[in-house]
């Protein structure tokens, strides 16, 4: 039989470069985004720290390339981009529902995206600028599919939607910092958590019912 090629030093690589991605989320999920220096990536790494410049150039391509690789805001969408390439017009309402409510799940469970977001707020970044861009890309496809729905109504889609998703943001990043109620309501329970996503889905079916009877008059 031939001999398999020596892939030795090229899966080396391989896995020396997987490592210090690795350990940009370990960092995260533990330090926050200022932990994320170069000592402190290649310590969890357990690599040198000059690896980080060697395979990625600057520690901002080395996190740049954990960033896009964990593809948040597709994770968040959950079953809704199945929904988008088979309901138009009036469904709607049942994509934004399910987007709304997946990423209230996905962000409730997901330390990391929490910090993400902290990270967005507190920092001015290109890495972040650009996951903004993502997020807002795949929103827009939405919104285009929606449009026809609230033509000719004073209904505000986006500006509700902006409202759920900052307030979808806010409580969970209250609770899971302060562990305090938020209106009095305890977020970090399951009956919060009901409470909220509830809340959440009869907002939207009142916005698209006032776009309806604007639409018959």
């Amino acid at each position: 039989m031939p001999k398999k090629p020596y892939k030795g030093a090229s899966n080396d690589k391989e896995r020396s470069m997987q490592k210090l991605v690795d350990a940009v989320g370990t960092i995260i999920r533990t330090k926050g985004y200022t932990g994320l220096g170069p000592t402190n990536i290649a310590k969890c790494a357990g690599l040198s720290k000059r690896l980080i410049y060697f395979y990625f150039g600057t520690v901002d391509k080395l996190v740049e390339t954990y960033v896009r690789g964990k593809d948040y805001w597709v994770a968040t969408s959950g079953n809704a981009g199945d929904l988008m390439e088979t309901k138009k017009g009036d469904d709607t309402r049942e994509i934004l529902e399910a987007l709304l409510l997946n990423q209230f799940d996905y962000f409730f469970n997901e330390e990391e995206m929490q910090k993400i977001v902290l990270w967005q707020l507190s920092e001015r970044s290109q890495i972040m600028y650009e996951v903004c861009e993502e997020r807002e890309r795949l929103g827009s496809e939405f919104f285009d599919l929606a449009d026809p729905y609230f033509e000719n109504t004073s209904v505000d889609l986006r500006a509700v939607a902006g409202l759920l998703v900052g307030g979808i943001y806010y409580m969970i990043l209250h609770s899971k910092s302060n562990d305090s109620l938020f209106c009095q309501i305890d977020v970090n329970s399951p009956e919060g958590a009901a409470r909220i996503k509830k809340a959440v889905s009869e907002i939207l079916l009142d916005t698209y019912k006032r776009a309806e009877k604007q639409r018959r008059n």
